[in-house]
């Protein structure tokens, strides 16, 4: 597992990931989201629903991975999307993105 995946996992068992569509999106509604991780094989409509209301909201959008890896990193089944609401974790997520030269930069927030 790499750096993002158990920055991700201490999210989770923090309280501070959130997944799933509905869920994620009222964190990112009600501004509680500090970072939005999108899967590699998301939609491409769940992919603009999340960029434009994150970037509405001036949160940074992370395109990362796969649904079944990002699953086992937080300890459920497969996830196209996961928020992180901790300040903390996400400047390290995007962080560790960016050094694994994986972060696909897909949001000027960025």
């Amino acid at each position: 597992m790499d750096k993002v995946y158990g920055l991700l996992s201490i999210a989770a068992k923090a309280g501070r990931a959130v997944s799933g569509s509905e869920t994620a999106m009222e964190e990112v509604k009600k501004k509680r989201a500090r970072l939005v991780i999108l899967t590699e094989d998301a939609s491409q409509n769940t992919r603009k629903l999340f960029q434009d209301k994150a970037s509405y909201r001036e949160i940074p959008v992370m395109i990362y991975g796969n649904a079944e890896d990002l699953g086992r990193a937080i300890g459920k089944p497969p996830r196209v999307v996961v928020t992180v609401t901790d300040e903390g974790l996400s400047k390290s997520i995007l962080k560790a993105a960016r050094e694994n030269g994986k972060q696909d930069g897909e949001n000027e927030n960025l």
